[in-house]
């Protein structure tokens, strides 16, 4: 019964990908570029063709998180109704194409990601070590997300305020530091991803935070 269920859900797939696969060669395949007609954040686009285009290499954050705002007014001042070439696309499980994107000469990954309005992630692409040096070096200088009002390791906005509500990058997990915990100085607030400052436990806790196991 289980396969069956695999099954089916294979075949309700396929036109999807087929009708994306399509769509990837006719956007891959124009040397013009695409008209790119909304901008849904700071890292994807949709192009009139209907097909949604995320740039390769970064994360930008969430529209309603710090900066997310800002990264996808970037991305609109860089793209928005102009024509985009897509090179080295490929198609996600989302249908989305993943690509490094250019309007003329002008490599948009890297200006989102040389104001600091995105995250860089390993992505494997020709322009990964661009990419990368480019984030660090934004990181360096604190654009961005990574500017003081994202990227905390004091409450700027209410210093009574001192317990880190943290996201792990790779489980997910939502976690909380307070003062007393190890490794409480070095851990970062990162408001870019989600991440936030509590008064108390109790506020934690309400969220879906849990206390970390380095906390006695």
């Amino acid at each position: 019964m289980k396969n069956w269920r695999v099954w089916l859900g294979f075949l309700i797939l396929i036109p999807s990908l087929l009708l994306n696969y399509y769509l990837w060669q006719k956007t891959a395949g124009s040397e013009s570029g695409s008209l790119v007609v909304n901008v849904l954040d700071g890292d994807t686009f949709v192009l009139e063709t209907s097909q949604r285009v995320r740039l390769a290499g970064l994360n930008a954050p969430e529209v309603d998180f710090c900066g997310g705002q800002e990264a996808k007014e970037k991305l609109e001042s860089l793209v928005m109704e102009k024509r985009v070439i897509l090179r080295e696309p490929v198609v996600d499980n989302w249908g989305r194409i993943i690509a490094l994107v250019y309007v003329g000469n002008q490599f948009i990954n890297e200006e989102v990601l040389k104001e600091g309005w995105g995250y860089y992630t390993s992505d494997k692409n020709s322009q990964r070590e661009v990419l990368k040096t480019t984030a660090h070096l934004a990181q360096e200088e604190e654009k961005g997300v990574f500017s003081p009002r994202c990227y905390q390791k004091e409450n700027p906005e209410d210093p009574d305020c001192q317990i880190k509500g943290n996201i792990d990058k790779n489980s997910g997990d939502k976690i909380y530091h307070f003062p007393g915990c190890r490794q409480y100085e070095q851990t970062i607030v990162e408001k870019s991803l989600g991440e936030q400052w509590f008064c108390t436990e109790k506020e934690a806790l309400k969220a879906g935070f849990k206390k970390s196991k380095n906390c006695d």
